[in-house]
């Protein structure tokens, strides 16, 4: 019979809680290191697409994600002034019986609390921010600030844009700065006065967008985010309170719909948009790399989230009935499987054309990562 492996996480967001339910479905042992003391339910929306949600469905999530969740019709997009359709992607039950699994819209709180409800509280370990990781003859050891010490036979690093496992292991260096900035926020339909949020829609600029959505089956909260360039912004503020006033004239001259639901705002966020190039690397020896933190994208076509989510199913995939002796072997077949799909999406995204036109969904929308074949 083949030994249980004792896998390490390095963090608790989207990608690092689906992996340990993956691996843990999967039957090994897992732990999560979390630096946040505790977990907190941010004002921000996410689209979880039908790619996503097979894998969401194989934890046993969609039920309770369907019951938190908005079922858009369609992805409209819309020109910034006349409000004329560009494209339609249309969602609702046509996608669901094209490829399988529903498209949903949530409140990203939703989405990560019925992650971590699929891995057991005594798994996550919160306040533990990773301070080093090395090799050893057994596996890999890991040390954290606060002066605990854990050792396991593999760790997977889905510690985000600013992964210290990435830095440690291929060098620190900084994401790429799109020049453009994202003001978000949700709040509650009650201050909507006059327009109804109905479905989906991207507000197309000519230099910048605005993206709404309900996050709530019964869109009792409304949610926006924008991708503007804004002048004088410095980098080092990668999450900071933006001024409500600096984003109504920024959007002054867009549609009146548009308009209403950003001026309704009582308070935004911001913050840079980033990505890389694609890594050469995302392994080494037992250790391996995922989501944002090998493969950061700009979310113009709403799958950074989904790719971390991918990535955690073929993981457990390459590792299912896995020895130690197989461990590196593995993780090669992770990365060598998901390397040219991630690729695809950080390039595709960062052109910023998803939906504006006639737009092929299907090689997106269509994959399931508990069937996709994987790399020999």
């Amino acid at each position: 019979m083949t030994k249980k492996l004792d896998i390490a996480i390095v963090g608790a967001g989207m990608g690092g809680l689906a992996s340990a339910a993956a691996l843990l479905k999967a039957g090994h042992d897992v732990t999560v290191y979390e630096q946040a003391r505790q977990f907190t339910r941010l004002g921000a929306g996410i689209q979880i697409g039908c790619n996503a949600m097979h894998v969401l469905r194989g934890l046993g999530l969609e039920q309770r994600l369907r019951a938190d969740t908005f079922y858009p019709r369609s992805w409209n997009n819309r020109d910034w002034k006349s409000g004329e359709v560009l494209f339609d992607i249309l969602f609702g039950t046509d996608a669901e019986q094209a490829y399988g699994a529903p498209y949903l819209l949530a409140h990203r709180g939703d989405l990560h609390a019925a992650l971590a409800s699929a891995v057991p509280p005594d798994l996550v370990r919160l306040n533990h921010r990773l301070t080093g990781i090395d090799p050893t003859a057994e596996g890999v050891r890991l040390t954290f600030e606060n002066g605990h010490v854990a050792t396991a036979d593999a760790a997977i690093a889905a510690d985000g844009v600013h992964s210290v496992v990435k830095a440690a292991l291929f060098g620190d260096d900084e994401p790429n700065f799109t020049g453009r900035i994202a003001y978000r926020t949700v709040y509650p339909i009650g201050r909507l006065k006059g327009v109804d949020v109905l479905n989906c829609t991207k507000w197309w600029g000519e230099d910048r967008h605005v993206v709404i959505y309900p996050v709530k089956p019964d869109r009792s909260e409304i949610y926006f985010v924008t991708s503007q360039p804004e002048p004088g912004f410095e980098i080092e503020s990668w999450s900071a309170t933006g001024d409500v006033k600096v984003l109504r004239a920024a959007f002054e001259g867009f549609h009146p719909e548009a308009r209403a639901v950003i001026e309704a705002a009582p308070e935004v966020h911001k913050r840079p948009l980033v990505d890389r190039d694609p890594l050469e690397r995302w392994v080494d020896g037992r250790v391996a790399l995922l989501g944002d933190a090998c493969h950061p994208m700009t979310p113009y076509m709403a799958q950074g989230a989904a790719m971390a989510i991918e990535d955690a199913a073929i993981l457990s995939r390459c590792l299912a009935g896995i020895d130690r002796d197989g461990i590196e072997t593995a993780l090669r077949r992770y990365e060598a499987t998901r390397k040219a799909r991630t690729s695809r999406m950080q390039f595709t995204s960062r052109q910023n054309i998803w939906g504006k036109g006639v737009t092929d969904v299907d090689w997106v929308y269509g994959y399931n990562a508990w069937e996709a074949p994987l790399a020999s």
